[in-house]
């Protein structure tokens, strides 16, 4: 399983029902459901990745997540995860608050435009970066708001949602002391957990 689900795991809570916004091929929901008998449905767009869902007995449901997701009751799962999608939605601010209306909690990943290397790519070329992590140039990436730490902390207190969790990592999703220290400029990917 990625490494990033590895610590998504964590956070969730046994028999718990979980809807995962932009689920992919399902690796997660089907790993949860197997370990922790999780009860869920995941979002997706992508059709090879709906087919490997069902291949993998999970239940998914095609949908763009940039359009409401009123199809869901309040409160009706105890956490909505969206992993590495955040960046790439038209309206990422609704979409946060469909996931805290949706669930008790959510749990996001998106990677921190703010770290030292885009910001010193973008200084020293005056291009928008590209690397291995994000291997896009700017007329093909799927990222449409950029998004740093600092961006996402403000909009959860301008929205008076509550940080439960906050952890800051690597590419290789490994947490270190200094990006603890200064998570804006040494972290590449965040990982939130969030309530109202």
């Amino acid at each position: 399983m990625r490494a990033d689900l590895q610590i998504i795991e964590q956070w969730i809570r046994p028999n718990s029902h979980i809807l995962d916004l932009g689920c992919g091929d399902g690796e997660l929901l089907s790993y949860l459901r197997d370990s922790k008998g999780v009860h869920g449905y995941g979002l997706e767009i992508d059709p090879d990745k709906i087919s490997a869902c069902v291949r993998k007995g999970v239940n998914v449901i095609e949908q763009d997540l940039d359009k409401e997701l009123d199809n869901f009751e309040d409160k009706s799962f105890d956490t909505v995860v969206m992993t590495q999608s955040l960046q790439a939605m038209h309206y990422p601010d609704r979409v946060l608050e469909d996931m805290l209306r949706i669930g008790k909690e959510g749990i996001l990943t998106f990677p921190n435009f703010a770290h030292w290397r885009c910001r010193l790519y973008l200084g020293l070329r005056g291009e928008m970066p590209v690397s291995d992590f994000m291997p896009y140039t700017w007329y093909n990436t799927p990222n449409i708001h950029f998004c740093t730490f600092r961006d996402f902390e403000d909009l959860c207190r301008e929205r008076s949602i509550q940080i439960l969790d906050r952890l800051v990592v690597d590419q290789s999703h490994q947490a270190g002391r200094l990006s603890a220290l200064w998570p804006n400029l040494l972290g590449e990917i965040a990982i939130y957990r969030v309530t109202r």
